[in-house]
This record gives structure tokens, sequence and C-alpha cells, in this order.
């Protein structure tokens, strides 16, 4: 599903107009790119039911270059990931409500 398509089944789903709808989705996705890019402490969103969107640093590191067999430095860098939550685990795996 791309994002078209998706705004798509969130119109049937919500009766939004197309473009209130994709309005809102690109603010959410704007939302949360400008908080876990924030400066401050906390890089966490958490939508519980759903899923904790956050940031992982990785340390600086020694590579090789897979062509050469070279050792090269590789950078600290952060990367955002998405950690779901239970309620959204156990939909995708087909778990039944109890």
């Amino acid at each position: 599903m791309n994002k078209s398509e998706l705004v798509e089944a969130m119109v049937k789903k919500t009766g939004m107009s197309k473009k209130d709808t994709e309005a809102g989705l690109n603010a959410f996705c704007e939302v949360v790119k400008k908080e876990l890019s924030n400066k401050k402490g906390d890089k966490k969103v958490q939508l519980v039911g759903f899923g904790t969107f956050e940031v992982s640093e990785r340390k600086a590191r020694n590579g090789r270059n897979p062509l050469t067999g070279e050792t090269i430095k590789i950078k600290a860098s952060k990367s955002p990931k998405f950690k779901p939550g239970k309620a959204f685990k156990d939909a995708v795996n087909g778990a039944k409500k109890k």
C-alpha cells in the first residue's frame, strides 16, 4: 500500500474529505519527524495499542570494505525505529480478542 492508497482507505473509514485526510496524514508524519529529531532528551512518540516511534543511537565503529577488505571507520549515527504494540502485533498475527 502506498500513500495515496492509504489516504483512500482512511477516507472510506472516516468519511472525511480526501483533502482533509491527506492533510491529517501529512501532519502526523511531520509531527513524528519533528519530535524524533528534536534536540531535547525525549525522542519517542508512543501510541498506546499501536506502537512506539523512537530513535536508536549507533556508536562509531570499525567496518570493512567488502570489495577491498580495507578497514574503514563508520561514524556514529541515529536511526528511527518502530516498535509495534501488543494489540498491533496480535492483530497482525490474527489473535482473537477475549
